[in-house]
């Protein structure tokens, strides 16, 4: 039997067909092996790649000394702290793309499960990354609001899926170069609520530059966010640190 997660299976209602097998029958979402009612089973849930080593408190990114790596000392970015469960690297890597292009929602409380488990201070209020109107028409959700909801049920934080908009439909960010990734994202949201004095979490799937919670971020304390938190499932990491921050 081929994992949920082949390249060769139909796009949405194969996916719901083995969707409602998995429930009857629960096999893992990786391996189709059985799961004992659980979303993946214990040894593809224990090959999940954590983040795990040190790392920065601002970027999550890898370091070898103190809280903050040296980027985010010399220019800080707008967030102030990001907490990611997991690196970007499969199998991941694998669950953010099916939930995000082949419309997997039954993934999306795994990963708010385990946004929620690394919480490590408390936000007032959760906001999932905005996607543009035309982008959300054309997916029919949006991956980090999916995401948000889990987070926001598990932790009793309060949930405002509106607060922050997309206005400008931007290219995605995967396909351009770092370099290019701030400018592509630069004026494309608005916040329409007060923040003031508050903590504000920005839930998303990936982050790999921090462009985009960079930008959002720094709407929100226009705002008057007094802090943002980054909530992320998945930090890319550069390919000379995944070793190192998987414990390898």
């Amino acid at each position: 039997m081929k994992s949920l997660l082949s390249n060769s299976q139909p796009h949405f209602l194969a996916n719901c067909v083995r969707f409602v097998q998995h429930l009857i029958a629960p096999t893992c979402l990786l391996c189709v092996g059985p799961s004992k009612g659980a979303l993946l089973c214990a040894p593809c849930n224990a090959d999940l790649p954590r983040l795990t080593a040190a790392h920065c408190d601002t970027c999550a990114l890898p370091i070898t000394e103190g809280t903050r790596c040296g980027a985010c000392l010399t220019d800080p970015p707008a967030y102030d702290h990001v907490c990611a469960p997991f690196t970007y690297a499969f199998p991941a890597d694998a669950l953010v793309q099916a939930l995000k292009y082949r419309s997997m929602l039954a993934i999306a409380p795994l990963f708010g499960a385990a946004i929620a488990a690394c919480l490590d201070e408390r936000p007032d209020i959760i906001i999932p990354m905005p996607l543009a109107d035309a982008r959300l028409r054309e997916r029919g959700f949006n991956q980090a609001q999916e995401i948000a909801r889990h987070v926001a049920d598990i932790s009793g934080i309060k949930l405002l899926p509106r607060a922050c908009r997309k206005v400008r439909d931007t290219a995605p960010q995967a396909a351009l170069p770092w370099k290019e990734r701030a400018k592509n994202v630069r004026k494309a949201f608005v916040c329409d609520d007060d923040f003031t004095g508050q903590h504000v979490a920005i839930v998303d799937d990936v982050m790999t530059t921090g462009a985009t919670p960079n930008e959002l971020a720094r709407n929100q304390k226009k705002a008057g966010a007094a802090k943002v938190t980054g909530l992320i499932v998945a930090r890319t990491l550069p390919d000379a640190f995944k070793k190192r921050a998987q414990n390898v």
